[in-house]
C-alpha cells in the first residue's frame, strides 16, 4: 500500500518545507515529492495534513515509566507494551525502557523482556538502558544503594547480552575498572556516564576508554566549579560526546541548559525525559522500592526530597526547549530525534524524514501538541 502525506510542514533535513509530500510503502518513506506531483494521483492513501508541523518521531533514552507501569517493577512484554503506547500518546516512536539500579535476577527479566518484546514487534521499543547499578553512593538519586556494586566478567556480558536491540549503559567511571567500561564497549554497549563522582581526570579516563555520552547532565554528577572541573566540565568541555538533558525547568536551571547548549558542538545535546508511571496514567503515584511516591504540580521526589525522576514527555520536552531555552523548532525537533538516533547508532534508519528511513513521524499542531503519530508507516490518532 502507498500513503501520500501532503500539505504539511515537513521538517527534511535542516529546514521546514510546504512544497513537499511524503510517500510511504512497507513502512518505510520511499519518496520526498512535490506536494503538486502527478504521481499523488497514483497512491492507495492520501492524507491532508491540514498545514501542520511534519516531524521525525520522537526517540527517548531514557524511559523509566509511564501509563502506569515502573519497568523495575513489572520487567514483562505486556508492561513494554503499556509503556511505549503512553509515550507514544507524546510524539515518542522510539524509546529505551530504561530499568534503574536493581539486582541481577531482575536486570535478567528486564533484558529477557526487552528482547522478547522486539521479537513480538512491540511498537516503539528499540532496546533497553541500564541505568545503574555500578555507579557512585554519593550521587545516587533516588536508586537504591544496597544493589550498587562492580561488574564481574558474567555481570559484563549479563548486560552485553540483548543480541536484537540498542543497550545503553549508565555507570560511574571512577567505580567501574577502566578495562570492563572497554570490554562493555567492545561488546557493543554504548555506555554512558552518569550518578557519577568523578573527577575530572577520571572522568576524562572513562572517555578515552569508550563512554560516549552523560545521562542527564548535571543531575546526579560531580558539579563544575572554578579549581575542579568535575564530569560536568568534562561533559561540556568534550567534543565528541552526547549529553542527555532534562528540560523540564526543574531538574536543571533554564541558564544551565543553554550553557550546555553553547558549549557542546552542535547535535551533541538530545533531550531525554528520565520518565516515571505518571507520564500518560490516570494517577500521579506509583511504587519504587516499596515507597510510595506522587507528581506533585508535575514534580516527582521521593520522601528524602530527592528528584525520583519526573513525569515529563518528549512533547513537552520539545515546547520548553523553544519556550523556556528559546530554540527554534526545528533544532528543539532535532534534540528529540536526529541527535538521539546518532548517539544510539540508529541514524541509518531513524531520526529523519528522508528516503530509505522508517516512517516515524510525529504530526503537531500550532501549540506544539501532539496530533498524530505513525511507527514504521502505521498511524495513530493523539
Amino acid at each position: 500500500m502507498k500513503t501520500v502525506l501532503r500539505n504539511a510542514r515537513i521538517l527534511a533535513g535542516d529546514e521546514f518545507r510546504d512544497d513537499l509530500a511524503v510517500v510511504i510503502e512497507h513502512g518505510r518513506i520511499t519518496a520526498l515529492v512535490s506536494d503538486a506531483a502527478s504521481q499523488l494521483g497514483q497512491a492507495d492513501e492520501q492524507v491532508d495534513l491540514g498545514g501542520l508541523w511534519l516531524l521525525p518521531g520522537f526517540i527517548d533514552a531514557q524511559v523509566n515509566g509511564g501509563g502506569g507501569v515502573l519497568f523495575n517493577n513489572s520487567p514483562d512484554v505486556d508492561s513494554l507494551r503499556r509503556l511505549a503506547a503512553a509515550h507514544r500518546r507524546f510524539g515518542t516512536t522510539g524509546l529505551l525502557p530504561t530499568l534503574i539500579s536493581d539486582d541481577v535476577a531482575v536486570m535478567r527479566r528486564a533484558i529477557a523482556a526487552t528482547a522478547a518484546a522486539i521479537e513480538q514487534g512491540v511498537p516503539g521499543v528499540l532496546g533497553i538502558h541500564l541505568e545503574g547499578p555500578y555507579i557512585a553512593p554519593s550521587r545516587k538519586g533516588t536508586h537504591d544503594a544496597s544493589t550498587f556494586r562492580v561488574p564481574d566478567a558474567a555481570e559484563i556480558a549479563l548486560a552485553a547480552s540483548l543480541d536484537n536491540g540498542v543497550t545503553l549503559l549508565t555507570l560511574a567511571p571512577e567505580r567501574v575498572p577502566l578495562d570492563s567500561i572497554r570490554a562493555l564497549v567492545e561488546r557493543g554497549v554504548i555506555v554512558a556516564a552518569g550518578h557519577t563522582a568523578a573527577s575530572y581526570e577520571e572522568a576524562r579516563a572513562g572517555l578515552d576508554a569508550g563512554i560516549r555520552g552523560f545521562t542527564h547532565l548535571y543531575n546526579a554528577m560531580s558539579p563544575l566549579t572554578g579549581r575542579e572541573p568535575g564530569a560536568v566540565g568534562a561533559a561540556l568541555e568534550d567534543r565528541d560526546s552526547w549529553v542527555g538533558i532534562i528540560a523540564d525547568g526543574v531538574h536543571v536551571h533554564p541558564a544551565s541548559l543553554r550553557v550546555a547548549l553553547a558549549a557542546k558542538p552542535r547535535g551533541k545535546v538530545m533531550l531525554v525525559t528520565d520518565a516515571m508511571p505518571p507520564v500518560g496514567a490516570d494517577s500521579p503515584s506509583y511504587e519504587l522500592y516499596g515507597e510510595v511516591i506522587t507528581a506533585v504540580d508535575g514534580v516527582v521526589r521521593n520522601a528524602a526530597g530527592s528528584l525520583a525522576g519526573s513525569a515529563l514527555d518528549m512533547a513537552t520536552a520539545v515546547r520548553n526547549s523553544v519556550q523556556l531555552l528559546g530554540l527554534p523548532l526545528a533544532e528543539a525537533a532535532r534534540m528529540a530525534s536526529r541527535y538521539p538516533a546518532q548517539f544510539l547508532n540508529l541514524d541509518d534508519r531513524l531520526g529523519e524524514i528522508a528516503v530509505g528511513y522508517q516512517a516515524d513521524l510525529v504530526l503537531l499542531d500550532d501549540a506544539l501538541q501532539v496530533r498524530a503519530t505513525w511507527i514504521a508507516g502505521q498511524r495513530e490518532d493523539a
